[in-house]
């Protein structure tokens, strides 16, 4: 009698397809939604942001996509859902479809911009009002900080730049991504971020107190403290410095603010 063993082939793994650089890639399975974009209806993937949507779509950036993670300010989005009366905004390249969404990009906005050189300036709550004498245009609606896609209370520094507090504003305004949402919803016709970037600027030039430790490092450094350091690094072999990155003293992650020093510190 003979015995009889099923054998199988062993199975082949089967390759998945990556997306690389800004390719959209549907994986399988994948839902596809409607969106429509400047009135015309596309399919796209549903789990695509909005701009990798349009360019799944056939469209191609060739403005208003800069660094694609939420911090330029190039991809302002407006849009609205079904059944809504609302308009919703939000940066196209954080922002996931949504069914039936009707898509505009605002890539630019033609807001007033002041010109000055800031070394020449004050930093006095007067000049802005010169530079920008319709920051008291604002009426308080608050659709500024509503159409702001960062969450940046605007109606809150532009309320601390009329009374003359130039430090709140700054800190206020500290998220702005200069996108221009805020502008093109103003009843006023404020070019909000352009003021509060002003308000920074002059914060960070002659307001803030200046950080003593960063003048020590300075002083250091052109006393030629560090030059032995940097020529001996200069001449190490390639495996040597890979080494020396490796075996560092490193600040744990969690350590708070100012508290964590190494235990060999022959360079601070």
């Amino acid at each position: 009698m003979s015995h009889h063993h099923d054998s199988k082939e062993p199975k082949q793994k089967k390759k998945v397809q990556v997306a690389t650089g800004d390719r959209a890639i549907l994986p399988e399975g994948a839902t596809t939604i409607p969106v429509y974009i400047m009135g015309k209806r596309y399919e796209v993937p549903e789990t695509l942001t909005i701009m990798k949507a349009m360019e799944y779509a056939g469209f191609k950036f060739l403005r208003g996509a800069g660094c694609r993670g939420g911090i330029c300010g190039a991809c302002p989005t407006v849009y609205r859902k079904p059944g809504d009366y609302k308009l919703h905004f939000g940066l196209a390249c954080q922002t996931v479809v949504e069914p039936d969404m009707y898509l505009a990009q605002i890539p630019f906005y033609p807001a007033n911009r002041a010109a000055y050189k800031i070394e020449d300036l004050e930093p006095n709550p007067e000049i802005i009002f010169s530079l920008y004498p319709e920051l008291f245009r604002c009426v308080a609606c608050n659709n500024c900080t509503k159409a702001c896609p960062m969450g940046v209370d605007v109606l809150g520094y532009i309320s601390a730049l009329k009374q003359g507090d130039i430090a709140r504003a700054a800190e206020i305004s500290f998220d702005c991504i200069q996108c221009g949402m805020c502008a093109s919803r103003c009843m006023g016709e404020l070019p909000q971020y352009h003021i509060a970037q002003l308000a920074r600027r002059m914060y960070g030039r002659a307001i803030m107190p200046r950080a003593r430790h960063l003048a020590k490092r300075v002083e250091e450094i052109e006393s030629g403290k560090y030059d032995e350091m940097l020529k001996s690094l200069q001449t190490m072999s390639h495996g040597e410095l890979e080494k020396r990155y490796k075996e560092r003293e490193r600040e744990p992650d969690m350590a708070p603010n100012g508290t964590w020093l190494p235990a060999n510190d022959p360079y601070l």
